[in-house]
This record gives C-alpha cells, sequence and structure tokens, in this order.
C-alpha cells in the first residue's frame, strides 16, 4: 500500500487512518505502513506544496501532465493570496485550508492523478498581483487557481487570468464590482457571498437589533473598502438611519483626528470598512478618544490578528463576515480537528472556505477520469458545478457570482473573537 506523502506535511499518517483503532493497534498499524510512506514520499517528491520562489519545494517539473507516481499523470493547483507583508494571516488562513484538502486528497490514494499545490505571493499588493498571477499562468500544469484572496489583486490580475483561460476561484474577494460583466472577467469565480450580503448584514444588525439613529462610516480607500462601505451606506440610508462618512487610507500614521471626528459626530455607531493591520489602531485611538457606540467592521478585520495588535481595545466590536466559525460549526468539526493536527492552531477566517473550494476544484478534476485536463475545460466544469461543502453549497451564476447570500456576525468578548451566528436569523429574518 503506497500513500502520497505531500512536501512539507508531517511524516505521519492521515488522520483518517486512526479513527476507530484502538491504541494498540494504531501503533502496529503506523510501523506496518512507515516503510510504504517513506517509498511513496520517494517515489512522489513532486506532490505537496509548492512555490515558484522555493525551489526547495517545488519537487516537479512544470511540463502538463508529467507523471508524479507510478502511471499518473501530475496536475497542479495553484494559490494566489497576499502570504507576506499587511494583513498576511488572512492568506495564510486560506492557504492551511486549501493545502490540507491537496494533501488529503492524495493521501486517500485513489485519485487518477498526482496532485501538487503552486502558491503564489502577492503581497495583498495591487501592483504585485499582475506578476504573482503571471507565475501560475506560466506554470502550464496550473489548471484552476484558488485566489486571489483580496479585492484589489483580484481585479488587477483577471483580466490575465481571463486570457489565459485559467479559472481562479476566490474564497474571500468580496467587492461586488469583481463580477460585472463589463469588467470582462471571464475566468473569475466568487466563492463567497458579496459585500451586497455583508454590508447588508451590517446596516440590518444596526437598525432593526440595535435600533441606531446615525451611524459613521469609515473606508481605507481600498477597492475592499470602498466596496463594502458604500454598501453599508446606501443600506443603512434605506433603512431610515442617518449616514456621515470620511475615507481614511490604510497606513495612515495617526487615527486620532478621525477617532475625535466620530466621537464629535453624534454618531450611536461606527462601521470601519478596512484591514486589521490598520483597524487595530483605529480601535485604540477610538478608546482614547471615548467613543463608547457599537462598533463595526467587516472580513477584512476578522481574525484574531487584529484582536492581538489591538488589545482590550478591540473588546466589544462586531464583526461581520461571509465565513461561519469553523471551530464552532458541527459540519466543521472533523476538518477543524486535522486543521489544527497539522498546522498547530485553529482554523480562522476562511480556512474552512478554501478547504471546500480545494475540494470542488478536485471534485471537477477527478470528473476528467483518463482524459487530459485543459484549462478551458476545467472553466467551463467550474462555472456550471454544483458542489456540497462542510460550510455551504457553491455554485455560480452567469456572471461568476456565488448564488447565496448568508452573513454571520461575531463580537469580540475578553481578547477573543466570539460567534454569534447568521445576521438573518439573529435579526428576526
Amino acid at each position: 500500500m503506497f500513500i502520497a506523502v505531500c512536501e512539507g506535511a508531517p511524516m505521519r499518517a492521515p488522520n483518517f487512518f486512526y479513527k476507530g483503532l484502538g491504541f494498540a493497534v494504531l501503533k502496529r498499524r503506523v510501523i506496518k505502513i512507515a516503510l510504504p510512506i517513506a517509498a511513496a514520499a520517494l517515489v512522489l517528491s513532486a506532490c505537496g506544496s509548492d512555490d515558484d520562489d522555493d525551489k526547495k519545494k517545488d519537487g516537479g517539473s512544470s511540463a502538463p501532465g508529467n507523471t508524479g507516481g507510478g502511471n499518473k499523470p501530475t496536475w497542479t493547483i495553484g494559490f494566489q493570496a497576499g502570504l507576506s507583508g499587511e494583513n498576511a494571516q488572512l492568506g495564510i488562513n486560506e492557504e492551511n485550508g486549501a493545502r490540507l484538502a491537496v494533501e488529503q486528497a492524495n493521501a486517500k490514494g485513489d485519485l487518477p492523478f498526482t496532485l501538487k499545490f503552486k502558491t503564489s505571493d502577492d503581497e495583498a499588493s495591487e501592483t504585485k498581483s499582475v506578476s504573482a498571477a503571471q507565475k501560475l499562468i506560466d506554470d502550464s500544469n496550473v489548471v484552476a487557481v484558488i485566489g486571489p484572496a483580496f479585492s484589489g489583486p483580484t481585479k488587477a490580475a483577471s483580466p490575465n487570468y481571463a486570457k489565459a483561460k485559467l479559472a481562479t476561484v476566490s474564497p474571500s474577494a468580496t467587492n461586488p464590482s469583481l463580477t460585472n460583466p463589463e469588467n470582462n472577467f471571464t475566468a473569475f469565480l466568487r466563492g463567497a457571498p458579496n459585500d451586497n450580503a455583508q454590508g447588508g448584514g451590517m446596516a440590518k444588525y444596526l437598525s432593526k437589533k440595535l435600533q441606531v439613529k446615525k451611524v459613521f462610516v469609515v473606508d481605507d480607500k481600498t477597492e475592499y473598502g470602498v466596496g463594502l462601505s458604500k454598501v453599508a451606506k446606501d443600506e443603512l440610508t434605506k433603512a431610515g438611519v442617518q449616514v456621515v462618512s470620511d475615507s481614511v487610507p490604510k497606513a495612515t500614521p495617526d487615527y486620532g483626528p478621525i477617532s475625535t471626528k466620530i466621537k464629535n459626530s453624534g454618531a450611536d455607531a461606527m462601521i470601519y470598512a478596512g484591514y486589521y493591520q490598520d483597524g487595530a489602531p483605529f480601535a485604540k485611538k477610538l478608546k482614547e478618544a471615548g467613543f463608547n457606540g457599537p462598533k463595526f467592521s467587516g472580513d477584512g478585520t476578522n481574525d484574531a490578528q487584529f484582536v492581538s495588535l489591538a488589545g482590550d481595545a478591540a473588546n466589544d466590536w462586531f464583526l461581520t463576515c461571509p465565513c461561519a466559525d469553523a471551530n464552532v460549526e458541527a459540519a466543521t468539526k472533523q476538518f477543524t480537528e486535522d486543521y489544527k493536527k497539522r498546522f498547530n492552531t485553529n482554523p480562522s477566517t476562511y480556512s474552512a472556505e478554501s478547504f471546500d473550494i480545494a475540494n470542488l476544484v478536485i471534485d471537477q478534476m477527478k470528473s476528467f477520469g483518463a482524459e487530459k485536463i485543459t484549462r478551458e475545460a476545467m472553466l467551463t466544469k467550474l462555472k456550471g458545478a454544483s458542489y456540497k461543502g462542510l460550510t455551504k453549497t457553491f455554485k455560480f451564476k452567469q456572471n461568476g457570482e456565488f448564488d447565496g447570500a448568508t452573513t454571520f456576525i461575531y463580537q469580540v468578548k475578553g481578547g477573543k473573537i466570539g460567534y454569534m451566528g447568521d445576521i438573518d436569523q439573529l435579526v428576526g429574518g
């Protein structure tokens, strides 16, 4: 029995081998499979995590259909996100989820091909996104890409992916304009409800549940922040809530002036549309300014890094996300256990959704059987797919938009992000 052990994975049998076995039996099984694992690792050293920037991890040729083990061809799933620099934890959360899916799929040993996983770091930068995408496009063995993670890099890279007919399925690029048909982003598929759902959810919770009368909305001038704030402002206005707004670019050295402005505005509540790296110092200044109203932000801030950087100033902040909490939901219990064993940390924002999207891609790849997988055929299959994952069912509208609108809300309490649930259910529909 041969087991594909992906590069970067711990040298241990996958979790499902352990289920239902007593400890003594387990020890015997581990001994028995040790040699096959070692042999498989040698034969299939090309599988697993790759990165163009890390040749040590890139164990295989990029030629399409190269055999990765036995007579099986090898195909690659690409992954693009910000994996270094500001807000990198959001990309790492997704990378881990997708990587786990690829490793588990290879370990099962029943695929008609061997999978590789190749990451490309765009540093969450629009200017670096095009070259990051090109690395994946230039590798003809890459048949689909998970990502990009952020809206700005997605907008920058999508014309090139469209030209290459290389499908991209993003777990988290939520700016609504990305799926406008006039963009001609024909290879882009969104794997989450967009900010119309998230901004609308904020407005719904503020107006119906908290019954506020005036909200101050701040965006960070990024593609993501501007899009989210626009939706929130529009939906608050429709609900009869007075809106005041301002823009403060990311990496602002001092959030004191805007915090004082919010405090003196008479607003009952505040929404910050930006990422955690700036949300944290903003939260500290808001606390110093003495603003005590409800404070909201979206999925760009919804990470433990926000709490770590902001300290007790993060307490009581509401954080929305189209993502459910994998650490709480019953459907993701096994995933969470596997993730913690593999990465020695809990899954976080979009980890489970990224795992689901990787399995969606793998499921479509399997449908080719022994046929050669082409990018154009993969794009067609993904556009027509309906895949029930652990978190939700993934299917897409004609323009690549995710077909669904559920948004969840969290709140920071005692230094931890607590899961509250589906906004629609919390506000009574």
